[in-house]
């Protein structure tokens, strides 16, 4: 009969396995597209100089170790994500729509975190002033 420590260690190591194996194998993510209705979205800030300079304050804080101080998707955090964090001066972050952005903060998508319950509204409009700012 196995000891209990046996039976951990197996069981640890059957875990790493398809863990690591997952990994390697798991698809690609698609290109992130919020549905149409948030097209439609409408940002009550649009243009608020004030609203801009609180997101940056919010960005630094939040998500600038992912996204990077200048918003290239460049930070410390995201090196390791897959996806990799988006590069938000790009054009393919600046061509989508505020609603689009303001749902994808709201949503959030692996790795990217919901902020739905934890960025009250009115700062994650704050959030996109700020990323309009950021354009090459």
């Amino acid at each position: 009969m196995k000891s209990k420590k046996e039976i951990s260690i197996v069981t640890l190591m059957a875990i790493l396995f398809i863990a690591l194996v997952g990994f390697k194998t798991s698809p690609v993510q698609d290109k992130w597209v919020a549905p149409a209705s948030a097209d439609k979205i409408i940002n009550p800030l649009k243009n608020d100089a004030t609203a801009a300079n609180s997101g940056k304050k919010l960005y630094k804080v939040l998500c600038s170790v992912c996204h990077g101080v200048k918003g290239k998707g460049d930070g410390m955090g995201g090196a390791g994500l897959t996806p990799k964090p988006a590069n938000l001066t790009s054009e393919a972050v600046q061509s989508q729509t505020d609603g689009a952005i303001f749902w994808k903060i709201t949503e959030g998508r692996t790795p990217m975190a919901s902020y739905k319950s934890s960025i009250p509204e009115k700062k994650r409009w704050q959030l996109i002033n700020y990323i309009r700012t950021l354009k090459k």
